[in-house]
């Protein structure tokens, strides 16, 4: 019976999600998180971490659960401990100091935690965060064809 379970198991974890899938999750998450909405007049961006920590407490918090979920994903695709306690501490600074009323949500600006963390497993990846610099193949006009 184990062995039956366990091959089910083998079977779902290899037929489960790639891990671009689990970047393409992460950055999803990040960028919502950290700069969906853009700023008029300041040219500026922001996501929801900066506004749900608007809502004192209980926006704090689900930011923060939010974030956590980026560094789930981490462990997930095996960055190291040392890693992840980075993140941690990314996440826990954004906490604690966009807890605090008005100076927070300032901090929650510029200080984008989420981003810093997708940033960390790209580079324990090694993977492109904005594309690759050289494009492979041949460049036709559209009038020579």
């Amino acid at each position: 019976m184990n062995a039956s379970r366990s091959a089910v198991f083998d079977a779902i974890k290899t037929a489960g999600p790639s891990r671009e899938d689990a970047i393409a999750r992460i950055t999803l998450v990040a960028k919502l998180m950290d700069s969906a909405f853009l700023i008029p007049g300041l040219n500026r961006r922001v996501g929801l971490d900066a506004v749900l920590g608007l809502v004192p407490g209980i926006g704090d918090a689900l930011s923060a659960a939010l974030a956590s979920y980026i560094i789930w994903e981490a462990r997930q695709l095996g960055l190291p401990r040392w890693k992840i306690a980075r993140m941690i501490g990314n996440v826990a600074v954004d906490t604690t100091l966009g807890a605090i009323p008005l100076a927070g949500d300032v901090f929650d600006v510029f200080f984008k935690a989420n981003e810093r963390n997708l940033r960390i497993i790209h580079e324990h990846l090694g993977t492109p965060k904005r594309g690759p610099k050289e494009i492979d193949g041949t460049a036709v006009r559209i009038e020579e064809r």
